[in-house]
């Protein structure tokens, strides 16, 4: 079992997703549209929300946990807490984030890392009140870090909100069960520019997307929401 993956983004009609780099418009602005997705994100319910590593970097801007001293940090996984209302989650395959405390606007931070991060890494985020999970393999494949999640933090419903690569990363690999795309008046227009699935690959026979609603939202948004087939 894994937790039920949905997608959830806001993006330029061109389906970029940097809102910093879009066109204004009369209906609305990008702090606007930002409070529509996040009460959006609140509808959800879900118990969790994953990032990739340059997302959450951006959220933590933390410099490094010195080391705890005493004992070896436990492998393959450390649960600092498991009785958390949310989790904050993200994906760090080279242990290169750094966290000063253990929670994301009071979301408890889970971190799902590469198989052969140092112990030393590992004693920063234990003695930062992280949880984390090592790969099972080198490829560092997500389907069994998501089955943990499930296992043993009680996680059902994640919402996965970007990066494009990491969104593209659990598409490819047929781990988003759902999309729920908000779509912004705007537009973004620049060539080699991030977007909603960057998978590095072609999709095509990979996923079927059935349409479950169209709503207005305010501020001149639209919200879809497609179930995943695959």
């Amino acid at each position: 079992m894994k937790p039920h993956v949905i997608c959830h983004m806001i993006v330029s009609l061109d389906g970029r997703i940097h809102p910093s780099r879009w066109t204004s418009s009369p209906d609305g602005a990008s702090k606007a549209w930002s409070e529509v997705y996040e009460a959006i994100h609140e509808e959800f319910g879900a118990d969790a929300w994953l990032v990739g590593r340059v997302t959450m970097a951006e959220m933590t801007k933390a410099k490094a946990n010195p080391p705890g001293a005493g004992t070896q940090p436990p492998r393959p996984r450390h649960i600092a807490r498991r009785d958390a209302g949310s989790y904050a989650v993200t994906i760090d395959r080279s242990g290169k984030l750094q966290f000063d405390k253990p929670d994301i606007g009071g979301d408890h931070v889970v971190v799902l890392l590469g198989r052969d991060v140092p112990d030393s890494h590992l004693a920063g985020l234990v003695a930062a009140g992280v949880s984390y999970i090592l790969a099972e393999d080198e490829a560092m494949s997500i389907d069994p870090l998501l089955e943990v999640l499930e296992r043993d933090f009680g996680i059902r419903t994640l919402l996965l909100e970007g990066g494009g690569a990491t969104n593209g990363r659990l598409m490819a690999a047929g781990l988003v069960d759902e999309i729920s795309l908000l779509i912004a008046p705007a537009i973004d227009g620049a060539d080699g520019v991030e977007g909603v699935f960057d998978a590095g690959e072609r999709l095509a026979g990979k996923a079927e997307l059935s349409l479950l609603s169209t709503a207005t939202r305010p501020h001149g948004l639209v919200h879809l929401r497609y179930a995943v087939a695959r």
